[in-house]
């Protein structure tokens, strides 16, 4: 039988399995400004549960330790099950913990590295563009600060003057939302969850979804945005992976889902008036990702209420002895 306080720690670990699910069905009702934010919130709300939960699995087996136990003055471990089950999860959680908080610190060392990495070549340009002597099209927003837009010579002679402008305005678009922070939250997420992991193709859509909209509007023409997003991701396919390596934190027009990008562009502006059906959609999306998060952020306080009662009640025996 599973003991009491145990049950609530389930649902921040559980809950996760949902998110990918209404994340994919979230990026084609919501616009797409919306839909980054509720998905980088969603899933780091949703880590943060789930790291809380092993965290409070953790607390009744270590007070089986002399060194815990008094500690909190307790005399007693908390009474939260059979003992050895209780040891065997607290074990368990504190492996599931240093594994995934390994891969934060590795992967954190990572990107501060690629940081550095993109500084110095942004440091060869003087203005937001820097372009590469390559004749693999490619084009992508580089971070840091400033940020740059990086364009190689075969993106440049790949696509003419007005579509250059509105490939430009994509990736400016890139650097002023910040859409890599967005990108780096979810990905440190899907390492305290695998589960969360589901989150980012949706995400990836929708950073590009918003960077496709922002540039329409710079430029204002959506057909000659879909045409130039279209003819520049053609260009790169066309070529294969013969160019310079990208950052892998880069964000770029050319990748994702084009088909299915372009012709979200030919379709209505995202501000247009939706349908009663699709606002309704849109809702039922929304309410049912922050029912999620709430469900986790619930069940993670009622455990940790339950433990702070049970440590109450041990030292309290404590002091009646």
């Amino acid at each position: 039988m599973i003991p009491s306080m145990w049950v609530p720690l389930l649902v921040p670990l559980l809950v996760p399995f949902l998110a990918g699910p209404v994340g994919r069905r979230l990026v084609g009702w919501l616009p797409p400004r919306h839909a980054v934010w509720l998905l980088a919130v969603t899933a780091t709300g949703l880590a943060l549960g789930s790291t809380a939960a092993l965290a409070l699995l953790v607390v009744p087996g270590a007070t089986h330790l002399d060194v815990v136990a008094a500690l909190g003055e307790l005399l007693t471990p908390l009474r939260t099950g059979s003992p050895d089950a209780v040891v065997a999860v607290a074990i368990a959680a504190t492996a599931l913990l240093a594994w995934s908080g390994a891969l934060l610190v590795r992967a954190l060392n990572r990107r501060w590295a690629q940081l550095r990495r993109a500084g110095r070549l942004a440091a060869r340009a003087e203005g937001e563009l820097v372009v590469l002597r390559d004749a693999c099209p490619d084009a992508y927003a580089l971070p840091g600060r400033p940020g740059r837009i990086v364009v190689t010579t075969g993106m440049l002679e790949a696509l003419p003057a007005a579509e250059r402008e509105a490939l430009f305005a994509h990736e400016r678009a890139h650097l002023r939302d910040r859409h890599h922070l967005f990108a780096a939250a979810v990905d440190l997420a899907a390492l305290c969850h695998p589960a969360l992991r589901a989150l980012r193709e949706p995400l990836a859509y929708a950073l590009e979804r918003s960077a496709d909209e922002s540039a329409a509007r710079a430029v204002g023409d959506r057909g000659l945005t879909a045409r130039a997003i279209g003819r520049a991701a053609l260009a790169a396919r066309a070529a294969g992976s013969q160019g310079a390596p990208r950052p892998a934190f880069a964000l770029a027009a050319t990748t994702g889902p084009v088909p299915r990008r372009v012709a979200a562009l030919l379709d209505r502006p995202v501000d247009a008036a939706p349908a009663p059906r699709t606002r309704t959609a849109r809702r039922l999306a929304a309410v049912a990702l922050l029912a999620c998060l709430a469900l986790s952020a619930a069940a993670a306080l009622d455990a940790a209420r339950d433990l702070h009662a049970g440590i109450e009640i041990a030292q309290g025996e404590t002091a009646g002895k």
